[in-house]
């Protein structure tokens, strides 16, 4: 027959008490930066495909990509932007997370 078991043993000068608020989310961004590789039609049909965009708003970051060399796509969570840019890696273009400025 087996040993019942013992109780775990306290300690009284431990202070129990935690905090468990989270850590506040902080936003992050997914950049693609041009190449010269993808034709500016598709990197405004990758943007509307993938993000939903409107043909507008996908060729106004598509024109931001091709004229300052970069453009913020998509900002939020940080998983979710890790997610967004392995996205547009499969697409093709070339994109990066970075925590957005405060």
């Amino acid at each position: 027959m087996s040993a019942p078991f013992a109780a775990p043993e306290v300690d009284e000068d431990v202070d129990e008490a935690v905090d468990l608020t989270a850590a506040p989310l902080e936003p992050w961004q997914v950049v693609v930066w041009n190449d010269p590789v993808n034709l500016m039609s598709y990197v405004v049909r990758v943007f509307r495909t993938y993000f939903g965009y409107s043909r507008e708003h996908a060729t106004r970051l598509m024109l931001a990509v091709h004229h300052e060399g970069h453009a913020v796509v998509a900002t939020g969570p940080r998983e979710t932007m890790e997610t967004h840019a392995r996205a547009m890696h499969d697409y093709g273009l070339w994109a990066t997370v970075r925590k957005a400025p405060l």
